[in-house]
Order: structure tokens, then C-alpha cells, then sequence
């Protein structure tokens, strides 16, 4: 079937792209938010081409690779399904998810609804908490020479989508500008069960955290 063909060359086309990405956001990861994904369309009525496809490509050129140019991964996504025949109508819908999936600091407002767009970004959100969540922060953390932890520096929750794109912050400020956030952020029933679970072994992570930099663990 054309539509098992497009996917499977859109796997295969990810794979290729993303094959020396930074570790959090690597093939690994689009796997996991398109598994999370299907999961998830189960219990939704939704397009599930369209889901895959946007799970597939939505990190295909982050901007945060490209120095902070939102332009880049919707025009590969472009580029590369209208080399596959896909309709305009689906690379349209496409390009929307790839464009309104972002958290970009939590203080902008989306564009774009669809219940397609909405499983994709639960999905995507899904694989920033809990314990992969916490990994995927230190890696990302680390890729950018940012410390681990400084009491000094407190979290900014007001920051504009500028601003949280140039943070430098600690590692640890980000679970309370970001992470903290996605579970009251989900779309959906499934997504919503499964980030409270995620949310609370952050919350544990971050007790144990402060006890053994405190010295009381």
C-alpha cells in the first residue's frame, strides 16, 4: 500500500538524517514519541497516516540545531514528502505539527489545532518526563556545557520564547521551566494517565536530588 510505502521511507529517511543527532534528540527518540504515538491514536479519532508523519518528522531540523531558525525542519519536511508524492493536504497538516509542537517556553500561543497535532505533541512531551525525560535533560545539558545545579540561579517561568531559547540555565531549572509543566499541558485521556506517572517519579528524582547535594542522603 502507497500509504506503508511513505511511511517506511519516511523511516528510513529519518534514520539517515538523524543518524549523528545529540542523543536526546535522535532517531531513538523519534522512535519512542512515534510508539507513544500509536499508543496513544488507539483511544483517539484521528488520522493515524498523518499522526505517524508528524511523529516522524517533527524534529527532522530542530531549530535549536540551526541556529534557532524555525524555517529549516518544515522545509526539509516539505522537500523530502513532496518527494514522495504525498498530497498537498497531508504535507500541509504535516508542516502545521511540526510548527506548533514546540513548548518554546510555554508562554506562546498556538497557531494550530488538530487532534492529530494534539496525539504527536502528548507523544513528544511524554519523552520529556519521567526517568528517560530526566536522562534526555542532563544529555542536552551537558551537550551545552550547562551546569547541574546552582542554587543561586532560580527558575524563570515568565521567560519569553526568546529568552527560553537562549537560556543558559542549570540542568535543574529546566525540570521547573519546562518538565514540571507538561503534565497539566497533555491533550488527552491517555496522555494525561501517562504523564501523571511520569511527573511523580521526577518529583521523587528531585527530592532524592536536593537530599544528596544537601548531604542528608
Amino acid at each position: 500500500m502507497l500509504e506503508n510505502t511513505l511511511i517506511d521511507n519516511t523511516i528510513k529517511f529519518v534514520k539517515e538524517r538523524l543518524a549523528n543527532a545529540e542523543g536526546g534528540h535522535d532517531w531513538f527518540h523519534i522512535k519512542r514519541v512515534l510508539n507513544n504515538s500509536r499508543l496513544i491514536a488507539e483511544g483517539e479519532n484521528a488520522n493515524l497516516e498523518i499522526v505517524e508523519l508528524g511523529a516522524l518528522l517533527h524534529d527532522i531540523a530542530d531549530s535549536k540545531f540551526h541556529g534557532g531558525d524555525e524555517t529549516v525542519g518544515p522545509k526539509v519536511a516539505s522537500d523530502f514528502l513532496r518527494s514522495q508524492g504525498a498530497s498537498g493536504e497531508v504535507i500541509d497538516h504535516v508542516i502545521k505539527i511540526i510548527e506548533n509542537i514546540s513548548f518554546k517556553g510555554g508562554n506562546v500561543d498556538q497557531k494550530f489545532t488538530s487532534p492529530e497535532l494534539a496525539i504527536v505533541q502528548d507523544a513528544d512531551r511524554l519523552d520529556a518526563l519521567g526517568a528517560i525525560g530526566i536522562a534526555r535533560a542532563f544529555n542536552y545539558g551537558g551537550f551545552k556545557d550547562r551546569g547541574l545545579y546552582n542554587p543561586k540561579i532560580k527558575p524563570n517561568l515568565n521567560m519569553t520564547k526568546e529568552e527560553y531559547k537562549a537560556s543558559n540555565a542549570p540542568t535543574i531549572n529546566h525540570f521547573y521551566e519546562k518538565l514540571l509543566l507538561l503534565k497539566d499541558r497533555m491533550n488527552t485521556e491517555t496522555g494525561r494517565k501517562i504523564a501523571a506517572d511520569r511527573h511523580a517519579f521526577m518529583v521523587q528524582y528531585l527530592d532524592q536530588f536536593y537530599k544528596e547535594w544537601n548531604g542528608e542522603k
